[in-house]
């Protein structure tokens, strides 16, 4: 039955299909006549709809090509900072005095600053009705007690974060080594968040920064402009200011509608580096570049000719609009979009540039490092669009041929022409800590107050294309603002607090109590004949001190006499008030100080004198840790002594006398080099320095004047032999371990040979052992290195430790185990992993790594790391008394850079014997004061500048 039942079933199913099936064909050719009627009937009005928002993109891309950079017009109608952060409480600054970096940077006018949303809201006289609008308990109020207050400070050249310290392999993010021209590259996308460099140059009152790429390509890349504070994100891209908009970030907010745009930056660089790199000549160089905008303008030409068919109603066929997204940013150069800064040294460089931008029809933001542009003033000038700016450094020159013509006087010169100047850090190349110094440098050498100011400042901020919201004190800009504890051009000034966005940077920061001649614009030389020369010489004016041929010479009007005694330097005598009579100088040396000089004043005897205006006469300073004298030019080769074999690194020669060779300075010396005779002039009149050398062994220095023209003339070597000179540092090999025990074998037991010759005179105390070492391990391991020698051959021997970064750590333990230090730099940085613990100083600090370890009793030098800087010498000097705050005396300050260095390097040098230097107008402390004697008993002659 079941089978009988389904088979009817199986009927009554297949007849009612078969007329279902009839019924669902018949729909479905309904349907299809229904769907192509329909499209028939609505194509054109589809196509319509899809042309519209096509063209309508296409109008609206074109529109964006023709938009300007710079900030909106309704900027100032802002209420908050874009980069406010909520829970910010308002501050009011009472008391100050405001350099606003209007009228040129000379309007200082006093009275409060009210800083809310991350903005200046009220400058000078902030009126209570606006001060009624805050509860008593959220008004933060700081009194700047009449101390100086300026914008934030602005480095137009930085590489912080992407060259971030301490050094990594893994964090070197500022070059790109994949070819010449790559303005694809963004210095955004290798910035690190956690450089060591931030906070401290934040302690330095610097609150913004374009990082730059490097220059090993002639286009480097992009470039942005950051806010050095620390954001609640900890990302890079939220300490970016004001973004461009083609970083797509979620929270922009684009300017179209009020047609601007963001600026942006790009880095260029020319001469040595991108050909060293890539092995180019200069042609290579320019033609990359001229090939690369040719592209460009290529493009360019494509888009404007795809607009002009869009604009005018000519879709028919358009296609898409051009784009190359590796060189859009070329791009937006030529459509003056992007700020152009140039890494460019000479003459033939700068010729070549200009040329470029007026080819292509694009402007330069500005020239930088640009050591030449002093003696081409008139070719900047021709520069397509404005005239390029110029980004400077003070006095870091002569470090390879393109900088050797770099002068002093280049801000001032430059200035005169209406140059705008801005001075720069390249950080880490110069600690940006620090950039304020080279302000107050270009000042010295003749930059104007206001100008040397706004070359941190307002003229950075407008180079940068900032200006409009950084850079001054002006109501409705950002409440970047830093408070100094003296006038910010005198030496050593030192934030007492720094706000960036409006927030507090410093948290219970050291202030240190400046004299009252602080407070003031610091009175300067004049360096009007000199600055003069420099361009009359291009670049390489005579510097050979000339000597006087009278017998005896008279310095009158001098304030204060310091000189050598026994263990230091002690001060003769001092006058507060100018006018007192000084010195009597014969044969070299001082034969009468005091009243007693109005008595050799003989009608035609031979008497030279010179008045010193309230100037002084001081022990002259001593040089180290820079290889003064064996190098002219530190990137040529052929100027330079080079390095000695390392017998821990290679085999050293049999001829040489193999691992047991010693080799001594003395015997490569160069005379008459440029940094020498600038050290003399400065007060540097010796030199003590090692053997150049890469890792483990360096051997003996030697003593020198830096102001002698050859080897063979009376006094120009001092002292052939002074100590023994090693390092141990993290090399990475050999390893620490292995340089300790290779020490410890040399000292227990001497080889035979030269090298063990000069181990015994250090076992025998009759020289030092000079070892640089910069890690706290290491140095702990060196005396207790020392402490075991000691005991096993029954006598002390001298131990002194260079760069000594982390030495503070254990003063308490040098102090007792007798070992001296020299800091050098003085002015301590991390630049690599065994340099990490520094101690900062002030304002972070109370005590820095001088202070430290004097207060230890530990015997302390201060050194320089490169030979141009041995000049500023006596500004260390200075800037190590005024940062003790009370803890050192002048007189120890003198000894840091003259007795001490001596003592610990081996230097054994007769107090009476000892060169002189005398200023005028004051001490090696003022930064009025201008050297121009010094006093030799050696050479007995006196010689002039």
């Amino acid at each position: 039955m079941d089978k009988l039942s389904r088979s009817s079933r199986s009927y009554t199913t297949s007849s009612s299909h078969s007329r279902r099936n009839i019924g669902i064909a018949f729909l479905i050719l309904s349907l299809v006549f229904g769907f192509n009627f329909t499209l028939d009937y609505f194509a054109p009005r589809r196509r319509t709809n899809s042309a519209g928002h096509f063209q309508r993109d296409v109008l609206q891309r074109c529109r964006s090509l023709k938009i300007k950079a710079g900030p909106a017009s309704d900027f100032y109608s802002r209420s908050e900072s874009d980069r406010f952060v909520h829970g910010t409480k308002p501050t009011l600054i009472k008391n100050a005095k405001i350099w606003t970096g209007m009228d040129n940077g000379t309007e200082i006018i006093s009275g409060d600053i009210l800083l809310d949303k991350g903005l200046i809201k009220a400058l000078g006289n902030v009126g209570k009705s606006l001060l009624s609008q805050y509860k008593d308990d959220e008004l933060v109020v700081m009194d700047a007690q009449h101390r100086y207050v300026t914008p934030g400070i602005v480095d137009v050249h930085s590489h912080i974060g992407d060259a971030s310290s301490p050094s990594l392999e893994g964090a070197e993010d500022d070059n790109s080594v994949k070819g010449t021209i790559a303005p694809w590259m963004r210095s955004l996308d290798g910035l690190n968040t956690h450089d060591d460099s931030y906070a401290l140059s934040i302690s330095g009152g610097v609150t913004t920064s374009v990082v730059l790429p490097g220059s090993a390509n002639a286009i480097g890349g992009q470039a942005f402009v950051i806010k050095l504070r620390k954001t609640d994100e900890r990302s890079p891209t939220s300490m970016v200011l004001e973004p461009p908009e083609n970083l797509h970030l979620k929270t922009s907010i684009s300017r179209h509608s009020a047609g601007t745009t963001p600026w942006r930056h790009m880095k260029h660089a020319c001469g040595e580096n991108p050909s060293r790199v890539y092995s180019d000549t200069r042609m290579d160089t320019i033609w990359a570049f001229r090939e690369a905008y040719n592209k460009a303008a290529q493009i360019k030409k494509q888009q404007d000719d795809f607009c002009a068919r869009a604009e005018a109603g000519d879709f028919e066929g358009l296609g898409d609009f051009p784009h190359d997204l590796k060189w859009e940013a070329l791009v937006d150069v030529l459509r003056g979009r992007v700020k152009v800064n140039i890494h460019c040294y000479e003459a033939v460089d700068l010729d070549a540039l200009v040329r470029l931008s007026n080819e292509f029809k694009f402007p330069i933001a500005a020239f930088h490092h640009a050591m030449e542009t002093y003696l081409v003033p008139d070719l900047l000038k021709k520069a397509y669009g404005n005239t390029p700016a110029v980004a400077l450094f003070a006095t870091n020159a002569r470090y390879k041929r393109e900088a050797y013509r770099a002068s002093e006087f280049a801000p001032k010169i430059l200035a005169e022409h209406g140059i705008r100047v801005t001075m720069k850090s390249d950080h880490p190349v110069l600690d940006s800590r620090h950039l304020l110094y080279e302000a107050q440098q270009a000042h010295f050498y003749g930059l104007p107050d206001n100008l040397a100011i706004a070359a941190v400042t307002s003229n950075s901020a407008e180079v940068m294309g900032m200006g409009h919201r950084i850079g001054y004190l002006k109501v409705g800009w950002d409440a970047d603002v830093v408070i100094w504890d003296s006038h910010p051009l005198a030496l050593g000034a030192t934030p007492v607090q720094v706000f960036i966005d409006g927030i507090q940077q410093l948290y219970d920061p050291y202030v240190i109590s400046k004299p009252e001649a602080f407070q003031e614009t610091p009175k300067v030389p004049n360096f009007d004949k000199e600055a003069h020369e420099a361009v009359k010489y291009q670049g390489l004016p005579p510097l050979t001190p000339k000597t006087s041929s009278a017998e005896t010479v008279i310095f009158t009007n001098v304030k204060s006499v310091f000189t050598r005694s026994g263990a230091g330097v002690r001060k003769l005598f001092s006058f507060e008030e100018k006018g007192a009579l000084g010195d009597v100088v014969r044969s070299g040396k001082i034969t009468c100080s005091g009243q007693c000089v109005k008595d050799h004043f003989v009608e035609n005897a031979d008497v030279l004198v010179v008045d010193l205006e309230g100037g002084s006469i001081f022990p002259a300073l001593v040089s180290f840790g820079a290889p003064l004298g064996l190098e002219a030019i530190n990137q040529e080769p052929s100027t330079n002594d080079g390095n000695v074999f390392d017998p821990l690194m290679s085999p050293v020669p049999s001829i040489l006398g193999g691992d047991s060779a010693v080799v001594r300075a003395v015997d490569g010396l160069q005379y008459n080099t440029r940094d020498a005779l600038l050290a003399y002039r400065g007060g540097v009149t010796t030199a003590i320095t090692a053997p150049s050398h890469r890792k483990f062994f360096s051997g003996l220095s030697t003593m020198f004047s830096t102001g002698a023209s050859h080897k063979l003339e009376e006094g120009a070597i001092i002292q052939e032999v002074t100590g023994l000179h090693f390092s141990v540092r993290h090399f990475g090999s050999p390893s620490v371990s292995t340089q300790i025990a290779v020490l410890r074998r040399l000292l227990l037991n001497p080889p035979e040979g030269d090298l063990g010759e000069q181990l015994k005179l250090v076992l025998q105390r009759v020289m030092p052992l000079v070892v640089e070492a910069h890690s706290a391990d290491v140095i702990a391991t060196l005396i207790l290195l020392k402490k075991e020698i000691e005991y096993q051959k029954g006598f002390s021997i001298k131990l002194t430790v260079t760069g000594a970064s982390e030495a503070h750590l254990l003063a308490k333990e040098l102090g007792e185990a007798e070992v001296g230090v020299i800091l050098n730099p003085p002015r301590l940085f991390p630049h690599v992993w065994e340099d990490v613990r520094i101690l900062a100083g002030p304002p972070l600090t109370e005590h820095n790594a001088i202070t430290k370890l004097v207060a230890e009793n530990v015997t302390v030098g201060i050194g320089n790391l490169e030979i141009w800087s041995a000049r500023s010498t006596r500004f260390d000097v200075a800037w190590a008394s005024l940062e003790a705050d009370g803890k050192l005396s002048k007189e120890q300050a003198i000894a840091l850079a003259s007795k001490n260095l001596e003592d610990l390097l081996g230097a054994k040098i007769d107090d009476e014997e000892t060169d002189l230097v005398a200023t005028t107008s004051g001490d090696l402390f003022e930064l009025n004061a201008k050297v121009v004697a010094v006093v030799s008993p050696k050479r007995a002659s006196v010689d002039l500048f």
